[in-house]
Order: structure tokens, then sequence, then C-alpha cells
């Protein structure tokens, strides 16, 4: 994973001590009484989460291809509105992220992860473009970013027919990604030029919801299947909250409070789902 998905669990224990109130603990002792799933039994949930993934990357490629046509014309406006949007089917996929480094970094690094910020020439994908739309308000200067931008989602949907899923990382990812975004996202800081957060937790909840359903009838613990469920739940209607005719609020329009609320819950689902693997026998 990128530099900006490599803290640790510090900060996330912090959150969750600070807003207590709103977490609810998770059931150690029942971890031990687990009957770990068998590696036949994870082979359906593994076929059915590839398929999952190769259903989004295949519409990432025609959103991006919409997107980047608008960048390409010079239509600021319609590239602005694309933006968010056209990024959730790749936000949909990134609890594996891990699994593609390469094209994860050129797709959607951010500027902190290149020496010399948003002027590095290695700083490309849909956060550069992202930049230039909304930084500079321009399209100028974008149609080769542009052109990059669609080759690595292109390649990165031709990637996905033949790559391995090893069910530790596709289950541990859904946990990995939960801990980023209560650490990291929850600040604003990936859609920091556009602030169209939600759109990416948004697709970043119904990612890791999609491993956790897969996998959940593969826990014997029903009570702890129960409270995740009920989590995933609360998080939707917290960001339903915050859905409008266009799409999502802009995320600079939501309170401190609203976003502890959010980390709250979002630290509660990171802990949870950081127990999974143990509960299916993957550690």
């Amino acid at each position: 994973m990128k530099n900006h998905r490599s803290a640790g669990l510090v900060a996330g224990l912090a959150l969750s001590l600070a807003f207590g109130s709103a977490l609810v603990a998770a059931p150690v002792a029942a971890q031990a009484q687990e009957t770990p799933a068998s590696p036949i039994d994870l082979a359906r949930p593994i076929t059915e989460y590839k398929l999952y993934v190769a259903d989004a990357t295949r519409q990432l490629v025609a959103d991006t291809r919409a997107f980047t046509a608008a960048v390409k014309a010079g239509d600021l406006a319609k590239a602005q509105a694309l933006f968010g949007p056209s990024r959730m089917n790749y936000e949909r996929v990134e609890p594996i992220a891990e699994l593609f480094s390469d094209l994860d970094g050129s797709i959607d690094s951010r500027a902190d992860d290149h020496e010399k910020r948003e002027a590095d020439e290695g700083f490309t994908g849909f956060h550069r473009i992202e930049y230039g739309l909304f930084g500079k308000k321009s399209t100028d200067g974008l149609g080769p970013v542009a052109d990059r931008l669609q080759a690595d989602v292109e390649e990165l949907n031709k990637r996905i027919r033949g790559l391995t899923f090893p069910p530790d990382k596709v289950v541990g990812g859904a946990a990995a990604l939960m801990e980023e975004v209560a650490k990291t996202k929850i600040s604003g800081e990936e859609d920091r030029y556009s602030h169209t957060d939600l759109y990416d937790f948004v697709a970043n909840f119904e990612g890791s919801e999609k491993i956790f359903t897969l996998f959940s009838p593969y826990v014997s613990d029903k009570a702890f299947v129960e409270k995740v469920s009920g989590n995933f739940a609360a998080v939707e209607k917290t960001l339903g909250k915050y859905k409008t005719a266009e799409g999502y609020e802009s995320y600079d329009k939501l309170t401190d409070a609203d976003r502890r609320k959010l980390a709250a819950l979002v630290n509660t689902l990171a802990e949870d789902l950081s127990t999974l693997r143990a509960r299916l026998g993957l550690d």
C-alpha cells in the first residue's frame, strides 16, 4: 500500500477512546470459539468477490472514459461534476489495492506521496487531475495525464482477469481500508481540492461490506456477524444524511461533530473487521 496507507493502530485507538460512547466492544472471548473455515469453503466467496471486482473495473473503464473525455475537451464544469462519481468503482475495489500496488500508485496517489508534491512529474492519476480541475480551476495541460489515467484503468481491468485473490489479503484489506478511512481519509486529505470525499467513503464502505457479506456465513459467532452488520447499517444511515439530488454534499460542509461521529463508527468497523481473518482461520 502507499505511504498514506501505512500508519499504525495508535490513531484509531485514540479515536476509539475519545468517542467510546458510539462504539460497541469487540467480543474477544468469542474469537477463541471460532471454527476455522476450510479452503474449500472459502473458494466460493473468493470466486464471487472476483466477479464483483471484475464488474467494478469494467464500469471503472467506462466511467473514466467519460471523465477523461470531458477533461480533454476542456469542459471544466462537466469534468468537475464527473470527478467524484467516476472514482467510485475504483474506491469499491480499494480493499485489494495491495495486489496491484504499481497501478494504485499511478492511479490514486496523493501529492504528499511525491517529493515535489503537486509539481512532481510522478504525480499522476485522479488526484493530479483533481488538482488541476479544482485547485487551478483549469484543464490546461491535463490531456496527457488523462490519457495515462485511462490507460492505467484499462490495464487494471485486464489484469484483474488473471489476478490471484488470496483470502487473507481480501479479508485483511477490508479492515485495513476502514482503518485508513478512520485515521487519514476522515480528515479530508484525499480529495483535498474537490471535497468529494463522501463519494469515496460510500464506495469504500460498499467495497468492504461486500467482503464481509461474502465471508460472514463462514463465521460461527453469529452474534459478531449481527453486530458488524448493524455497524455497517449505522454507517450507511449516517452517510445517507449527506446524499443530495446531485450526489453527495461537499465534505467541507460537514462540521467537526459530524466528522467525529463518522470516525467513531468507522473505528468500530475497523476494530471488528481486524478480527475477521482470525475468525476464518486465515492468520
